[in-house]
């Protein structure tokens, strides 16, 4: 194994009077507290930070010192889950990125024998140590992935154990006693994409589908020294479109605020190489310039696996374990599992008040208070002008209603007056000018004459 050491954190510097040079920040020149400006533009916001100037050297700057202790005390867990077909060269892969033997050479099956018709899952951890930095490594394989026939559903087996794993933290998490708690999280998932020099297979496509929600995705080109540089390069862009067309999230190493250029170079190094084209071996070849390097020799040359001009293995092993292992870890246990956590609690009807905890600004909450009891007096007084007005257009409605109704009687009333004027007019003019008042009058007079004669 290698002997690179993990460098502890520089001793704390002195104080520094102008209060810049350590970092404590800038105050006063009379050595008062020098609040920063409130983000509303009120100096007078209760939560604006207030910097204060060190008469002295105190020792908090000793911190990362004690957490740098603390986990050389402890040491270190990590789960890597390696899912591909067989051949592609899985257990060799990991040989090379730990630089030990995790993994025995594993002898051809006979063409004759049964092979199993579901996919396994097979875990192995060993203890490694590298400069006093201890490591719980655990690799977990998937043998029997994409090898049959009918694939489907083949990704069943390996989401279940991802979500095995993380029951199980969430069980010790809810014990009374979580002293000894023991991570098998799954922390990172290299998944191997056959050189096919085409695009992603089906099978690919779904297993990245259902697992990029649980475990960090790490896209990984098997074999890379079966295709051309050029081929390479047209194959990392097909996959790369069929992640973003599908929509698939692949672990992205997080950017800082305030990162060094240096820093900033190499995450962009490691960005433009995913996915990760890489060629494994553990056999040692030594060159005519007498270099003694890890490769694999061809008729037409050899390969180095520690040369990045040959293979994208550096780039790999750096962000998987020399800069990110520890931002890997931190996703799956803020993101990944707390995203499993709160949908496993809220499906067996565990609900949270989400303002348990949390800081509450006096200022801020009365505030808050005032323009939430405005808003309602805004609404109250909306509601009543609307009721309001729904009442003075439904009076204004029968207002109208029963004025059309007088109208209509008055109407009716004045043409049965006018009737009964003209039958008074008519009845008048009969008894001014000798004539019966009816038709049927005359008729019964007419006929009594008759009979009298």
């Amino acid at each position: 194994m290698s002997s690179a050491g993990v460098s502890p954190s520089p001793s704390p510097q002195p104080y520094a009077p102008n209060g810049g040079a350590n970092g404590y920040g800038a105050s006063s020149p009379n050595g008062s507290a020098s609040p920063a400006p409130a983000p509303n533009g009120s100096s007078h916001h209760l939560s604006s930070i207030v910097r204060k100037k060190l008469m002295g050297y105190v020792g908090f700057a000793n911190l990362p010192n004690q957490v740098h202790r603390k986990s050389i005390r402890k040491g270190f867990q990590f789960t890597c889950m390696v899912v591909g077909e067989s051949g592609l060269g899985k257990s060799t892969l990991i040989n090379t990125l730990f630089n030990t033997t995790l993994y025995p050479a594993r002898p051809s099956p006979d063409p004759a024998v049964e092979r199993p018709k579901t996919v396994a899952i097979e875990s192995i951890s060993a203890d490694i140590e590298e400069s006093t930095v201890r490591l719980r490594l655990t690799v977990v394989d998937t043998p029997g992935f994409g090898d049959f026939v009918n694939n489907d559903e083949s990704w069943k087996p390996i989401v279940e154990n991802i979500e095995a794993r993380f029951d199980a933290y969430l069980e010790q998490e809810n014990r009374v006693n979580r002293q000894k708690m023991v991570d098998n999280r799954v922390h990172a998932c290299l998944y191997f994409i056959q050189p096919t020099g085409h695009a992603l297979k089906q099978i690919d496509i779904e297993f990245m589908r259902r697992l990029h929600t649980k475990v960090n995705l790490i896209p990984i080109i098997a074999k890379a020294d079966t295709l051309t540089d050029e081929e390479v390069q047209n194959f990392k862009r097909r996959v790369l479109a069929d992640i973003e067309h599908h929509n698939i999230r692949i672990f992205q190493a997080p950017v800082y605020e305030n990162e060094d250029e240096e820093t900033l170079a190499e995450h962009e190094a490691i960005t433009t190489k995913i996915p990760f084209a890489v060629v494994g071996s553990n056999s040692e070849l030594e060159l005519e310039d007498g270099r003694v390097i890890r490769g694999r020799s061809y008729p037409w040359g050899v390969v180095e696996v520690d040369n990045e001009e040959h293979c994208d293995f550096v780039k790999l092993r750096q962000m998987l374990i020399r800069t990110h292992m520890e931002e890997l870890r931190e996703h799956t246990n803020n993101v990944l599992y707390e995203n499993y956590r709160s949908d496993k609690l809220l499906g067996m009807g565990v609900t949270q008040d989400h303002s348990v905890f949390r800081e509450v600004n006096p200022a801020a909450k009365t505030a808050e208070e005032r323009t939430l009891h405005e808003a309602k007096l805004s609404k109250m007084e909306a509601e009543m002008k609307m009721v309001f007005q729904q009442k003075v257009q439904e009076k204004e409605a029968k207002l109208k209603q029963s004025e059309e109704e007088l109208y209509a009687r008055h109407r009716e009333m004045k043409e049965a007056l006018e009737k009964q004027r003209a039958e008074l007019e008519d009845k008048k003019r009969r008894l001014e000018s000798g004539r019966p008042l009816t038709p049927e009058k005359a008729s019964q007079t007419k006929k009594k004459g008759f009979l009298r004669t």
